[in-house]
């Protein structure tokens, strides 16, 4: 069964919801969100963040589920070198960390085979999809509790941890400097 939302997902509602556990999968190399801009423009006319860059709902949200004892991680496969989304995306990520997230990286090119789907594994038993339009714009979520498409995601999940590297790590290999 599918449920799809339209409207913009109510990230508050979704992780309230979330007991255990919540993995990202994230696949693509750049994002069209909206309260992103003027801190991506600013990085790229080499300007400083504005003062309240990081003070924002998401890192609450986060500070607050982990909190709760949620964890929080996710594995972002990337294209080398970096797209500048991503060179941004890598300036601002130890914020997220620093808020109980667990990210790490796999180069593109060493992820094998998978989808370019980006989705939400929720407590193991619930998959949202991020719906985006075709400028890359969050447009909705789909969800499932399909048994098959939970599982898919989960093994993609311990196939893609195996070989992802921290933040930590990944901000100071040879990925990155190139």
């Amino acid at each position: 069964m599918w449920l799809i939302q339209r409207e913009p997902p109510l990230w508050a509602d979704l992780f309230r919801g979330c007991k255990q556990e919540a993995f990202h999968l994230e696949t693509k190399d750049s994002y069209g969100v909206p309260e992103e801009s003027e801190r991506f423009r600013r990085f790229m006319a080499g300007q400083p963040p504005p003062p309240d860059a990081y003070k924002n709902s998401w890192l609450d949200l986060m500070r607050e589920s982990t909190a709760r004892g949620v964890s929080v991680s996710r594995v972002r496969v990337v294209t080398v070198p970096h797209t500048d989304y991503r060179r941004w995306l890598l300036s601002v990520t130890d914020s997220n960390v620093a808020a109980g997230e667990d990210i790490r990286y796999v180069p593109r090119h060493l992820a094998a085979e998978m989808s370019s789907d980006d989705w939400w594994l929720m407590d193991n038993e619930r998959v949202f999809y991020n719906l985006v339009d075709g400028t890359g714009a969050p447009s909705g979520l789909a969800l499932t509790t399909d048994p098959s498409i939970v599982a898919y995601c989960q093994g993609a999940r311990e196939r893609l941890w195996r070989s992802a590297i921290p933040y930590t790590e990944y901000v100071e290999s040879e990925h990155v400097q190139q």
